[in-house]
């Protein structure tokens, strides 16, 4: 006795097609890769990228840009120990805090994020491209809406997400 298969004939048609956190986790996860890819040319990761970018719009500490991107404190240490070693930042001593040290972008670091800005435009550009022109402000206002309000935070849950398992 077979079990009978229907085809989707049309995105409208999979199962998944109303269910944001999937449709949020596959857009994010081919962005991700065509941008690593995209910013390969320019040798920088996304996160360093994003890092570098945040960092150069002020006087942050590790642990502020940290909030900021998105990241846990331990990978902002890697990261930034990344940036340090090529030369993209400095961490200095905060003139408020003799603990904490403020990430200053060099000047190659300031190169590095405008020839980064201009991969991430190039992207965003073909991507939204697939939507109507009257459509691509509006969907980019409503997603910042969600992560800057209702999607600032994640809430802590058993079992946990998980994350990418750590470099080597």
């Amino acid at each position: 006795m077979g079990v009978a298969v229907k085809e989707a004939s049309s995105q409208s048609e999979q199962p998944l097609s109303g269910h944001l956190a999937w449709l949020l986790s596959r857009a994010s996860y081919a962005l991700t890769t065509e941008l690593t890819a995209g910013l390969a040319s320019v040798g920088v990761s996304p996160r360093g990228h994003c890092v570098l970018a945040a960092a150069s719009t002020g006087e942050f500490t590790q642990t502020e840009l940290a909030s900021s991107v998105g990241v846990d404190k331990t990978t902002m240490v890697v990261t930034l120990d990344e940036l340090e070693a090529a030369g993209l930042v400095k961490r200095l001593p905060s003139s408020h805090d003799r603990r904490a040290r403020i990430v200053a972008v060099t000047k190659a670091g300031e190169r590095k994020v405008a020839e980064g800005k201009e991969v991430v435009k190039r992207m965003q550009e073909d991507v939204l491209t697939a939507l109507p022109a009257d459509q691509r402000e509006v969907f980019m206002d409503a997603l910042a809406t969600l992560v800057r309000e209702r999607l600032a935070e994640g809430v802590e849950c058993t079992p946990s997400v998980r994350r990418r398992e750590p470099r080597a």
